[in-house]
């Protein structure tokens, strides 16, 4: 039986015989039963949350390679404070012409690389043309080609007796072992890990803002200034760094093809090996740690840069 109650809800009532099936026909109890709705359970389910077992496995493992990673730095950094002593005037010259050529001969590779890299990029993420796979492939190459390779590569290709090098070589232009050399060596290494990162904020920019600001009359300049580099700026500054960090660091490629002459090819790397073979473990100790320095204090400047250009200050 269906009632209504003072509140205006229907609420289910059945006498006794319909609940009891086993009572005497007839004989029906005044007693009635009221059946209200079942309420709704309320559950706290953690379904895919980690344990905590689980979560400490994870710590352990990244604290691993944590490890891994900073006790080499820290050894570093306190095996060549404790040879202080050892440093003398070759030692500072040493480090004064190394350092000096490295920032030198990257600062040129990076202003190159920018230079050239910025159109490249942009034609890989908004153009679609024959052969665009195949131009990608090779933007690629230099990255897990072996520096050794490149330099041979760079070597037969540019060296006096090389395919091109012939024809420089009779011009009176020589480019194997010489500080030109150096900076090749470096761009062909290090342009790949900028034209990858420039791609990819190219391809991420909404094209529908970038015509919102035609349709209001901008020009074509005016629209990448204003719209697409402020959004790909974190893009760009991040391949500029992935790029200087790999040229500073490069060693195989411009031993092949420049040499190790002090002066003239004998950037930071080199001057480390070069020292490290002589014996002397000081100045090669100096000289690592001035490079592991110069590297942080550049990708922490580079870092806040970047924030605070994706922050919008």
């Amino acid at each position: 039986m269906v009632e209504s109650t003072r509140t205006g809800k229907p609420t289910i009532r059945t006498s006794a015989p319909e609940l009891r099936s086993g009572d005497i026909p007839g004989h029906a109890s005044p007693v009635v039963a009221t059946r209200p709705a079942a309420p709704a359970i309320v559950g706290t389910a953690t379904i895919g949350s980690p344990s905590r077992a689980s979560e400490i496995t994870v710590w352990v493992l990244a604290l691993f390679l944590l490890l891994f990673l900073a006790i080499p730095v820290g050894a570093l950094v306190i095996r060549a404070l404790g040879t202080g002593a050892a440093w003398d005037a070759r030692t500072y010259e040493t480090l004064r012409q190394a350092l000096g050529l490295s920032l030198a001969t990257t600062a040129i590779t990076m202003v190159i690389i920018v230079a050239l890299g910025t159109p490249l990029a942009y034609l890989l993420a908004r153009r679609r043309f024959p052969g665009a796979a195949a131009i990608e492939a090779l933007v690629d190459l230099p990255i897990v080609l072996p520096p050794a390779v490149a330099g041979i590569a760079l070597l037969v290709a540019f060296g006096r007796n090389g395919l091109v090098g012939q024809w420089l070589a009779e011009g009176g232009v020589t480019v194997g072992f010489t500080t030109i050399a150096v900076i090749m060596a470096q761009i062909f290494v290090s342009a790949p890990f900028y034209v990858i990162a420039a791609r990819g904020g190219f391809a991420r920019v909404d094209r529908d803002v970038e015509a919102a600001a035609a349709d209001l009359g901008a020009t074509p300049g005016q629209v990448f200034r204003t719209v697409t580099l402020p959004l790909i700026a974190p893009s760009l500054i991040a391949g500029a760094v992935l790029a200087w960090a790999r040229a500073l660091g490069e060693f195989g490629a411009t031993i092949m093809f420049a040499g190790n002459f002090p002066g003239v090819t004998q950037t930071m790397p080199l001057a480390i090996y070069g020292r490290f073979g002589a014996g002397d473990l000081s100045t090669a100790l100096l000289l690592s740690v001035v490079l592991l320095f110069a590297s942080l204090i550049v990708l922490l400047g580079v870092r806040i840069t970047g924030g605070r250009v994706r922050g919008g200050v």
